[in-house]
């Protein structure tokens, strides 16, 4: 498991290391029943407060990343398939947003745009 801390990003620490993990749970980089660093060693290795960690783990569990088993640590859950697909709705919906702002930008209509789509679709 690999996360990285941008000091210069407007993000909170543990917001960070909340999404980092998240992403690579939801993109299989880490794997159903695996095992994540203690709170203590992850908050050693990025030399951050064990609160800032804890916090973190903590936002994963309550959204279903991640289960603690006491004494043995977190490990990630059991992927629920209609929270994946949740996530991935909205990420299409702030591509689209996206997409539609640049479009205004360019002078395209909604029908442009469609035909756009409909030739990448095709590809």
């Amino acid at each position: 498991m690999v996360v990285l801390i941008d000091n210069k990003s407007g993000l909170p620490i543990y917001d960070q290391i909340y999404s980092q993990i998240k992403s690579q749970i939801i993109n299989g980089d880490l794997k159903e029943d695996e095992a994540l660093p203690s709170i203590r060693n992850l908050a050693k290795d990025l030399r951050i407060s064990v609160i800032t960690t804890k916090r973190a783990y903590d936002e994963l569990e309550k959204e279903g990343f991640i289960y603690t088993v006491p004494a043995k640590g977190c490990f990630v859950a059991r992927k629920n398939v209609e929270l994946l697909r949740e996530e991935n709705l909205k990420k299409i919906e702030d591509y689209m947003q996206r997409i539609m702002e640049l479009s205004v930008s360019c002078n395209l209509t909604k029908s442009d745009v469609v035909d756009m789509l409909n030739l990448i679709w095709e590809e």
